[in-house]
């Protein structure tokens, strides 16, 4: 990754930051579930095949449905009822969330499983989340009751540990504000840095819980979650994946390994069906 690359994104982060402070707090434009696409049919009944149903947790600053054109019809496709949810949103920024407090996420995860639940007949469910989104089921797993009805996580590219984004969250001690305007406005970046109170209480005692099986799939080239390495989880129950042992040409970044990159969609296959998974290769690229 060019150096240039590791310093646009995150000041990226930080105008987007800037941005949610000034748009129109009138504006609304928020679906309460995506477009079908063939995923979110909540008249999808598991398969005996694929007996629980997926559900797709989208990253900071993405929605339920443009993080997973590429994953969701993927798993789709391969006999999988999929689902997807918005989360973290806040008041008057329409299209982007993982915004909010990620415990108060974890909160919507719960319901939004529940609802899936209920709505498939399946006694479990299988999560599959982008950054945040691989992190915040966490949460839910552990203090909110979700290992009962998860069976596996499988975080991609997901900030476990926090991030110090390529150095830059050790900058804000020297730019007054900058950290409250963080915590206010945009309280799910704050809970991301690297030893803030949110990761210190979600990672107190293990990364894990009894029950559920984990994969956390990480890119070398990440520029976000960094360093990347700790995005892996330490714990039984645990596969750790770097995607360049799989194929050394992958140049995903962060975003790219979430939405367009068939390698990881190959390996979440094979971690939400472990019994008849298939070697990953680059030739999965094309698979």
């Amino acid at each position: 990754m060019l150096p240039w690359k590791r310093v646009l994104r995150p000041l990226t982060a930080l105008l987007l930051t800037a941005a949610v402070t000034i748009l129109p707090a009138t504006t609304t434009a928020q679906a309460a579930d995506a477009p079908s696409r063939g995923w979110n049919d909540y008249s999808c009944k598991p398969s005996a095949a694929h007996p629980r149903p997926v559900v797709l947790v989208h990253g900071t600053f993405a929605n339920s449905v443009d993080n997973w054109l590429g994953l969701a019809p993927y798993l789709k496709n391969r006999g999988y009822c999929v689902f997807s949810l918005d989360y973290g949103q806040l008041p008057g920024v329409p299209l982007v969330h993982g915004l909010g407090p990620v415990d108060k996420s974890a909160e919507q995860l719960k319901t939004y499983v529940d609802k899936v639940l209920a709505a498939t007949g399946a006694a479990k469910t299988d999560l599959v989340g982008h950054s945040q989104g691989g992190m915040m089921p966490r949460y839910y797993l552990k203090f909110l009751g979700g290992a009962a009805k998860v069976n596996a996580l499988v975080g991609i590219a997901p900030s476990n540990h926090g991030t110090t984004l390529a150095g830059f969250t050790h900058l804000l001690p020297y730019f007054p504000g900058i950290e409250d305007l963080l915590t206010t406005n945009t309280p799910a970046l704050a809970d991301q840095v690297a030893g803030s109170a949110f990761l210190t209480k979600l990672n107190e005692g293990g990364d894990t819980v009894p029950g559920v099986r984990y994969t956390v799939l990480a890119t070398k080239y990440d520029e976000v979650v960094t360093p990347y390495r700790t995005q892996f989880l330490s714990g039984p129950g645990v596969r750790n994946v770097l995607l360049q042992d799989l194929c050394p040409v992958d140049l995903s970044e962060h975003a790219l390994i979430g939405l367009l990159d068939r390698i990881a969609f190959h390996e979440v296959a094979n971690a939400l069906d472990p019994a008849h998974a298939t070697p990953t290769t680059c030739a999965s690229a094309v698979g």
